[in-house]
């Protein structure tokens, strides 16, 4: 694991998403392919953005696939993750070979089945990850199950999970934040070749002083990126306020 440190959002983002495309790039030139992981949220408004302006990327050897989203919301809601990537990278890259999108309105059970047999027939090379104000990896909260070998599961969202998607305004209010998603487990991300983990504002300060600087526990479910051998944390200064502090 390494940590990066940038003045702020905007040059944190370019710096993930350039990093992200030479990742990208490389893996198609060694094996003709390249199979990705995206997140959402406000984490990643200015990486998508880069990613998405690189040049020289064959788009149509690349596979996609994201971390989360919620139960029962429909792919038109504002907070829907599934609209998250279409209209903020899907619809600014050429074609896809594919994707493959988590549908929270299916059965949960046959969802987690069916993009659990996907993603084990394409191993990542490069994941885009966030840091959650309660250090939740994807929508692993706290305490986060890190010992389960499924891909993709049901979890439940934490008071605090859900109080940062109504403070980040994808919500009206707390009780219109669904309290179930489909999330990509813990063990399924680690086997990502190259993590990349963008992390800006304040906000998120503590969550990364807990996960960087303190023991890898469940409880601090991002901490675990500690142990990734090629994982690159890149956070703003805002962020970093926190990790010079005992």
């Amino acid at each position: 694991m390494t940590v990066s440190i940038s003045p702020n959002s905007l040059d944190l983002g370019q710096k993930a998403g350039k990093i992200g495309a030479e990742l990208i790039r490389k893996a198609i030139s060694t094996q003709g392919f390249a199979n990705i992981i995206l997140a959402t949220g406000t984490s990643q408004f200015e990486t998508l953005k880069q990613l998405s302006a690189e040049k020289d990327i064959d788009w149509s050897k690349v596979v996609v696939f994201h971390l989360d989203e919620y139960l029962g919301l429909s792919i038109t809601h504002p907070a829907s993750f599934r609209k998250y990537l279409v209209e903020r990278f899907f619809n600014h890259v050429p074609q896809l070979k594919a994707y493959h999108l988590i549908d929270g309105e299916n059965d949960p059970e046959k969802e987690c089945e069916r993009l659990s047999t996907l993603i084990q027939n394409h191993p990542i090379d490069v994941a885009f990850v966030g840091i959650g104000e309660n250090g939740h990896l994807a929508f692993n909260d706290p305490p986060a199950d890190f010992e389960t070998e499924k891909p993709y599961l049901v979890v439940n969202l934490d008071h605090a999970c859900r109080m940062q998607q109504f403070g980040e305004g994808w919500f009206p209010n707390l009780e219109a934040v669904p309290t179930q998603a489909i999330s990509m487990s813990i063990r399924q991300i680690m086997k990502s070749k190259s993590i990349i983990c963008s992390v800006p504002d304040l906000r998120k300060a503590k969550a990364v002083k807990d996960c960087l600087k303190g023991e890898i526990s469940n409880l601090h479910p991002a901490s675990i990126l500690q142990e990734h051998q090629d994982c690159q944390i890149l956070l703003d200064h805002p962020a970093s306020s926190l990790l010079h502090k005992l």
